[in-house]
């Protein structure tokens, strides 16, 4: 495979080889190498939304927008109920398969260590 010069920053101007070597690149050296590492390994991976929740679980598949295909997720979240002087509530809920839109996540962090589940 040909080496890719990072100088060049349109992608119109790159050969197709090119642009898969790049892309390839990125994901093995950029951001996305914690996802990649996770899928690899098989370890979970705690994923931030938006929306102050959380999911626990093992990704399958991603792509560079943080799309992501997760197996046996727990998805756990806290609800303020109403009232004064009412506590917090953690919540939580199992999903055995997800498919989780990249636009909602914050933040994607890994465990040192493979689980098997």
């Amino acid at each position: 495979m040909e080496d890719v010069t990072l100088a060049v920053t349109n992608k119109s101007e790159m050969s197709e080889a090119e642009v898969r070597a790049l892309e390839e690149h990125q994901i093995s050296q950029g951001p996305l190498s914690v996802l990649q590492t996770a899928v690899r390994s098989g370890s979970q991976v705690l994923v931030a939304l938006r929306n102050n929740r959380k999911l626990l679980g093992k990704i399958k598949a991603f792509d560079r927008h943080s799309n992501m295909v997760l197996e046996n997720v727990k998805e756990m979240w806290t609800e303020a109920p109403k009232g004064k002087g009412r506590k917090p509530v953690n919540k939580d809920r199992f999903v055995s398969k997800m498919f989780l839109r990249g636009d909602s996540v914050v933040l994607g962090k890994t465990s040192l260590y493979p689980l098997s589940m």
